[in-house]
C-alpha cells in the first residue's frame, strides 16, 4: 500500500534530521563533559591601560545612575585610568541627567529614524567618538548595558588580558536578580551555561570565545582597524564577533571578570528577548553561513566550525519544534493502526509494526531521559554548586530548587527561540528592568 512506502520515506527523513541534530548537539555535550577543565587566567600586569566604558541607554533613568556609580565607585583600578560614557539615545526622560550626576560623560544622540531604535546605533556613535579622541586616548573599550553591574576586579582583569596581547574578550555573565523569583533562578542558570561550560572549554581547547553579550572588551587598535564597530544587523554583538573570527582575530574568555545582568523575571520578557535573538541570529546565519563554511575550508579554523554548529542550533529549533512533534504524532498513530490490524498491509506485517513501536518508545525514552539529565539536571547542578556566587546568590540553597524544573525552562526557551527564528517581532519593545536595591 502507498501509505506503507510513505511511512518508510518519512522515517528515513526523520533519521537524517536526528543525525543532523545530534551532530549540532555534540559540542554542547562535550562542554558539559569537559566542564572541570582548569580555567584560563592571565598574568597580572603593573601597566594600567586607559579604559572607556560605553553604555547605550534609551529612557533608562531608573537604572542608569546605579550602573554608572557601580563602575565608577566600585573598581579596584586607578580612577584616572577609566571613564564611563553614556550614549543617551532619543531619551525623553532624565537618563542623561542621572548619568551626569553619577559621574558619566554623556553623549546625546537624537536620531528620528524609527529603524534605528536599537542599541547598535548609539553603540556605533559612542565608539566612533571614543576611538577618535587624540588627547589622552583610551586603550580599550568595554560595552555594558544600562542595567549592568560588574565585580570589583573587572577592570583589572580585563587590563591583564589586554596587556597579555588580547584585543577582544568577553567576561562571565552572571545575574543581578537571580534570587528574585523562581523564574529568574532558572533564567540565571541558563544564561550562565555558555560562560561556565562553553566559554571555559573553548578557551582551554584554543577555540575563539563567542563575544555576544554585555561586558564585551575591544581594543581601540582593533576598532580602528575595523573602521569602528562594523556590525549592521540587529544581532550586532554576534555579527561583530563573527566578523573578527572570519578575519582570524581570536577572542578570549576572562572568567573571573563578571558582568551581572538583569535576568527576565517573567515568561513574557523571556519570550520577547528570545524572539529578538532568534530573529537576529537566523538572519545572520542566512547571510553568512556560506562565508563561514568557505573560510573554514580555506583556513581550517575550528572556531568557525564550532560557531557554525551553534548558529545551526537556532535554525534546527524549527525542526525540533515543528518536525518532531508532527512526525512522532503521525508515527505512533500509523504504527498503532498498522500494528493492531486496523488498516490493510501488503509490505510489512502487524508484528513488525508492533516491534517498531516498542523499539521507538524505548529508544526515545532513553534518549530523552539522558538529554534531560545531562542538559537539565547535571549542568544546572554543576552551575549551582560551583558558581552560585557569580550568579549573585549568597547560598547554594537559594538556587537549588530551580534545578528540579530546569529542563522545563529549556523547553520553553527552545520554543520561544524557534518562534523568533521564523518570525520577525512586530516591534522592538523596551525590556522591562527589575531595579535591584
Amino acid at each position: 500500500m502507498w501509505y506503507e512506502y510513505l511511512y518508510r520515506v518519512l522515517s528515513i527523513v526523520n533519521y537524517i534530521v536526528l543525525i543532523i541534530v545530534a551532530l549540532a548537539l555534540l559540542p554542547q555535550i562535550l562542554y558539559v563533559l569537559l566542564a572541570f577543565l582548569k580555567k584560563k587566567t592571565f598574568p597580572k600586569s603593573d601597566k594600567k591601560g586607559r579604559i572607556a566604558y560605553i553604555i547605550p541607554a534609551y529612557n533608562e533613568e531608573d537604572v542608569i545612575y546605579d550602573t554608572v556609580k557601580n563602575v565608577i565607585g566600585g573598581q579596584n583600578y586607578p580612577r584616572d585610568k577609566f571613564d564611563v560614557f553614556v550614549v543617551a539615545h532619543n531619551c525623553t526622560d532624565g537618563t542623561a541627567e542621572a548619568a551626569r550626576r553619577a559621574g558619566a560623560i554623556v553623549l546625546e544622540l537624537n536620531d528620528p529614524d524609527p529603524a534605528h531604535r536599537m542599541a547598535l546605533y548609539p553603540l556605533k556613535y559612542g565608539i566612533d567618538h571614543i576611538i577618535n579622541i587624540t588627547q589622552n586616548p583610551y586603550d580599550f573599550v568595554i560595552h555594558l548595558d544600562a542595567d549592568n553591574h560588574i565585580n570589583a576586579d573587572f577592570s583589572s582583569l580585563m587590563n591583564d588580558a589586554y596587556q597579555s596581547g588580547v584585543e577582544f574578550a568577553r567576561p562571565y555573565e552572571g545575574a543581578l536578580n537571580s534570587t528574585q523569583n523562581f523564574y529568574t533562578k532558572a533564567c540565571s542558570l541558563f544564561y550562565a551555561f555558555d560562560s561556565r561550560f562553553g566559554s571555559r572549554v573553548r578557551e582551554r581547547l584554543g577555540l575563539a570565545a563567542h563575544v555576544d553579550g554585555s561586558g564585551a572588551t575591544m581594543a581601540v587598535s582593533l576598532l580602528k582597524r575595523t573602521g569602528g564597530y562594523d556590525a549592521v544587523t540587529i544581532a550586532d554583538d554576534a555579527e561583530y564577533s563573527l566578523n573578527r573570527m572570519l578575519e582570524g582575530v581570536k577572542a578570549h574568555f576572562v572568567e573571573d571578570a563578571i558582568v551581572y545582568q538583569d535576568s527576565p523575571s517573567t515568561f513574557k520578557d523571556t519570550a520577547a528577548r528570545n524572539r529578538r535573538i532568534g530573529h537576529g541570529v537566523m538572519n545572520l546565519m542566512k547571510s553568512r553561513a556560506g562565508q563561514i563554511i568557505k573560510t573554514f575550508f580555506k583556513t581550517g579554523n575550528m572556531s568557525l566550525l564550532e560557531m557554525f554548529s551553534m548558529y545551526a542550533l537556532n535554525f534546527l529549533n524549527v525542526f525540533i519544534c515543528i518536525w518532531f512533534p508532527l512526525f512522532y504524532i503521525y508515527n505512533f498513530l500509523y504504527i498503532g493502526f498498522a500494528g493492531y490490524g486496523y488498516i490493510p498491509l501488503q509490505v510489512w506485517t502487524p508484528e513488525w509494526y508492533r516491534m517498531v513501536m516498542w523499539n521507538t518508545i524505548i529508544v526515545a525514552a532513553v534518549v530523552l531521559v539522558a538529554l534531560f539529565i545531562l542538559f537539565g539536571y547535571v549542568q544546572a547542578f554543576i552551575i549551582v554548586m560551583t558558581d552560585y556566587k557569580k550568579l549573585g546568590a549568597e547560598r547554594r540553597s537559594q538556587l537549588l530548587p530551580a534545578v528540579l524544573l530546569f529542563p522545563a525552562f529549556l523547553i520553553l526557551y527552545m520554543f520561544t527561540l524557534g518562534k523568533g527564528t521564523v518570525s520577525k517581532p512586530k516591534k522592538w519593545d523596551k525590556i522591562k528592568r527589575n531595579k535591584i536595591s
